[in-house]
């Protein structure tokens, strides 16, 4: 290696020694301590995203398993790590950083530094692609491959003095409590809006919602789609060569070479049978209906689908907003659920759609509670993107802060 490359890409002002290559076994060590009296502590497990969690929040029998003899457990101190051998290539590793000593299955690996190293610039290091290469060359077995501790004792890595590590592990910290306040903030977002699909629509047995806006008082109408939907799908006869979309479960109409691989090889086959989609219209899956396979045409140019797609038109009767914010709603699930027909795989053609029933207001109401969802989910966006651009920043900062 060149001496450039024993400095990374990024570093902090006022650091210009050159990193040292190291082996792990020179400031590394076993720690765990065999729970040989069955001590009652807290058992915790290790989550590939979250690292140590509470046994009982990782597995439905972690209550059930909370009373059985642990003395073949580790006793795992704070300010150690563990990480499952099996499943470590997925980034199965933790960081124990409570203020109490817990308990891990005898199956995990123990250990921890000594003063040379800093445990926070060494956990980010965990995360980088620099571990996962050091795991592929020193993992060994069959069919399930394993990276025991002693394989961990011959990995090396590049190391700034202490000094210069605990400001990356800070920068490093830092960066993810970010990730975390805005993963909170979509979490209780996602959250809200699905509580507000079960207060804004009617429930069951009822015919007015729990949460209505200011001003408007009149009962909603039980409705069947054939009265306001009308199939609107048109045969792409002439094999326009109009661009090709897809319907995804969670993001709804997508270009076609985005959702598939072979999208681009698609581009040029005969679409003869596909259908032609206007703005306006809705499309979805009658193979996928139930698992929220449906979209809403908002671009300005006609696009095409496939045969397999069912297309439709709603009349001046309905906000096409509110019908979009009610299909995410359980309570198109249940209609779905009454309607759908077939054997191995379940169907949900549009003629059951249109026997399918919805309580509506007048059209007033329904466009604000559909920019209502709008809004919201505006909002939803808004924080997912804060949140993926931090992710990703936060990969390119693993590549350059770290030789």
């Amino acid at each position: 290696m060149t001496e450039q490359a024993k400095v990374p890409a990024i570093r902090f002002a006022g650091f210009t020694d050159p990193w040292e290559q190291r082996k792990f076994v020179d400031f590394v060590e076993a720690s765990g301590i065999r729970n040989k009296d069955n001590l009652q502590l807290e058992s915790y497990s290790v989550s590939n995203d979250r690292g140590f969690v509470p046994q009982d929040e990782q597995f439905e029998n972690g209550g059930t398993m909370r009373d059985a003899d642990k003395t073949a457990y580790w006793i795992v101190e704070p300010g150690s790590f563990a990480y499952n051998p099996a499943r470590i290539n997925v980034g199965s590793i933790g960081y124990q950083s409570t203020r109490k000593n817990v308990i891990v299955s005898s199956l995990y690996e123990v250990f921890k530094t000594d003063r040379s190293c800093d445990d926070r610039f060494l956990w980010h290091w965990f995360k980088s692609s620099l571990f996962t290469k050091q795991i592929e060359m020193l993992q060994e077995g069959g069919v399930r491959l394993y990276f025991f501790f002693d394989k961990l004792q011959k990995s090396e890595i590049w190391m700034p003095n202490v000094d210069e590590q605990r400001i990356i592990g800070q920068q490093f910290d830092q960066l993810d409590s970010l990730i975390t306040l805005h993963q909170r903030k979509y979490d209780k977002l996602v959250v809200f809006k699905k509580s507000m699909l079960e207060k804004m629509f009617p429930k069951d047995g009822e015919s007015v919602p729990e949460i209505r806006f200011a001003g408007f008082t009149d009962p909603w109408e039980q409705r069947k789609f054939v009265d306001f939907v009308e199939a609107s799908g048109i045969r792409n006869k002439d094999n326009l060569q109009l661009e090709s979309y897809s319907v995804s479960n969670d993001r709804g109409f997508v270009p076609q070479d985005e959702q598939f691989e072979n999208g681009g090889t698609m581009r040029d086959a005969d679409k003869t049978a596909y259908w032609i989609v206007e703005p306006g219209s809705f499309a979805y899956n009658p193979a996928r209906i139930n698992v929220g396979s449906i979209g809403y045409q908002s671009t300005r140019k006609n696009v095409i689908v496939s045969s397999l797609y069912e297309v439709f038109k709603t009349d001046r009767s309905c906000d096409d907003r509110f019908l979009w914010h009610w299909f995410k709603s359980s309570l198109f699930t249940k209609q779905i659920e009454m309607l759908q027909e077939g054997g191995v795989r379940l169907y949900f053609f549009f003629d059951k759609l249109q026997k399918s029933e919805i309580w509506m207001p007048n059209v007033d109401e329904q466009r604000i509670i559909g920019q209502q969802f709008d809004q919201l989910d505006s909002l939803i966006t808004l924080h997912q993107r804060k949140l993926e651009l931090l992710q990703n920043i936060k990969k390119s900062l693993l590549d350059k802060m770290f030789v």
